[in-house]
């Protein structure tokens, strides 16, 4: 009775979800998977479940800044903070600190216990998006905390700025920017089915039909529209 009032209160807000210009999370990520949020392509529906684990994600961020701000030594200088308004990306640092007179800023990430095990160093798509909140923010050094979900553990890891990772994950939103405007389907990561992005991707299937190559959108459109009707 009230799991199904739950679970549809978590799929029906994930369904209004569209995307209309880029965020600093898509940063590094698979560009074809981007374009399909964009041009909403058919995909796989994330289990209510899987939504109430970002949600708690979001609960563990309030708890380390709730720790955060009652301790002497950092000072809060903004939580939950936009980056300054750009043409084609937004994003939300979780935090800038000032700690010892030096500026961080702060990007918390909530992991399950077997990777959080296995980490020895930021995750890639993790150090893109803070490379990015750096470049925007004019900040030289930040700090990935990782907590495991199912320990509470932390794990910390010092980034400087790095600005050839920041322009270079610029300028492939940009070239994505083009793709987007003028419906052509960007090429699938290289490692493809076998990268990890591949294996939570909502739009597996349909990148598949698509191939290897890049194609034009409203072909394809019409393709699968046309095996929905059959």
């Amino acid at each position: 009775m009230l799991k199904e009032l739950i679970d549809k209160f978590y799929l029906d807000r994930e369904h209004d979800r569209g995307q209309d210009h880029f965020y600093i999370t898509d940063a590094g990520k698979c560009a074809r998977s981007i374009f399909f949020k964009f041009k909403k392509a058919p995909r796989k529906e994330l289990e209510a479940r899987v939504l109430r684990m970002f949600d708690h994600g979001n609960h563990i961020h309030q708890l380390i800044m709730k720790a955060l701000s009652a301790v002497r030594r950092i000072h809060v200088v903004a939580a939950e903070i936009n980056i300054p308004p750009q043409e084609i990306i937004s994003g939300r640092a979780d935090a800038i600190l000032s700690l010892d007179n030096e500026l961080y800023i702060l990007d918390i990430k909530s992991i399950n216990s077997m990777i959080f095990g296995k980490l020895e160093a930021p995750k890639e798509d993790h150090n893109n998006q803070l490379q990015l909140y750096l470049h925007f923010f004019n900040i030289p050094k930040g700090i990935i905390l990782y907590v495991s979900k199912d320990t509470q553990d932390l794990k910390e890891f010092l980034v400087p700025y790095d600005a050839k990772v920041a322009e270079k994950l610029l300028k492939n939103l940009q070239d994505l920017k083009t793709k987007i405007e003028t419906d052509t389907i960007p090429q699938p990561l290289p490692e493809r089915p076998d990268n990890w992005q591949c294996k939570y991707c909502q739009f597996a299937d349909v990148c598949a039909k698509v191939g290897e190559k890049e194609l034009s959108w409203g072909e394809f459109k019409k393709q699968i529209e046309a095996e929905e009707i059959r």
